[in-house]
C-alpha cells in the first residue's frame, strides 16, 4: 500500500500533481496515522512524521510525489449565537476553560454537537442550533505549524496563557500534556499547575 509521510499546505499544492481527493472530518484531519481511500479509489496509509492538523485545501504527499487533496467534510455541530457580543465573549472564555474545540466566525461560534456543551451554551444565555458544516476550530496559541524538517517533535514549552481562547487540546495531537505538578512558567510571571 502507498504511504504518505508528509503534507503539503494549500498555498503550495500544485493542481497538476493532485490525483485524488478525500473528505475528512476534523478528528480524521487531526490524526497522524490513518488508512485513507480517495474518491477515485486511491488507497494509502497516512503515516505522518509529526502531529499536525490538515486544513481544507491541504494535501497528502504520497511517496511517489502524487498529491491527494483534503477537503473538510461537513459534520454535526452547534451554531451558537447571542443577542450581544458580551455573551459570546463570556461563552468563549468558558469554552476555553474546558479546552473545548470552537470555531469563531464574525457572527457565531461553532462547537461540537455535544449535550454538555449545549447545556453550557444555554446556561450562558446563548442559543445553540444544530447544523452540518465543515469544522475548522481555532488552534491554541502554542501550536506550531509542524512543517519543520528539523526533527522538531513538539517538545517545546507550551505557553499556557489562560487569558486567551485556548480550545484545542483535543486537536488530535498525541502530545501528552505531562504537566502534572511542575508549575510550568508561561512568561506571564505565573506558574500554572495542571492536573490533566
Amino acid at each position: 500500500m502507498s504511504r504518505a509521510v508528509t503534507i503539503v499546505r494549500k498555498p503550495a499544492v500544485k493542481a497538476d500533481r493532485v490525483v485524488d481527493q478525500v473528505s475528512l472530518n476534523y478528528a480524521a484531519r487531526s490524526r497522524r496515522h490513518l488508512h485513507v481511500t480517495g474518491e477515485k479509489g486511491i488507497a494509502f496509509l497516512a503515516d505522518l512524521e509529526m502531529e499536525t492538523v490538515l486544513n481544507d485545501g491541504d494535501a497528502f504527499r504520497l511517496e511517489d510525489g502524487r498529491l491527494v487533496l483534503v477537503k473538510a467534510a461537513a459534520q454535526p455541530l452547534l451554531e451558537v449565537k447571542a443577542e450581544n457580543p458580551l455573551r459570546l465573549t463570556r461563552l468563549a472564555w468558558h469554552l476555553g476553560g474546558r479546552h473545548a474545540l470552537a470555531e469563531v466566525t464574525a457572527d457565531a461560534v461553532y462547537v461540537e454537537n455535544d449535550p454538555s456543551l449545549a447545556e453550557l451554551v444555554r446556561g450562558q444565555g446563548c442559543t445553540a442550533s444544530p447544523v452540518e458544516r465543515p469544522f475548522q476550530p481555532e488552534r491554541s496559541i502554542h501550536e506550531c505549524a509542524h512543517d519543520h524538517g528539523d526533527g522538531h517533535h513538539n517538545h517545546h514549552g507550551h505557553n499556557h496563557d489562560h487569558g486567551h481562547e485556548h480550545h484545542d487540546h483535543e486537536h488530535g495531537h498525541a502530545h501528552v500534556h505531562d504537566h502534572h505538578d511542575h508549575g510550568e512558567g508561561c512568561g506571564c510571571g505565573h506558574h500554572h499547575k495542571h492536573g490533566h
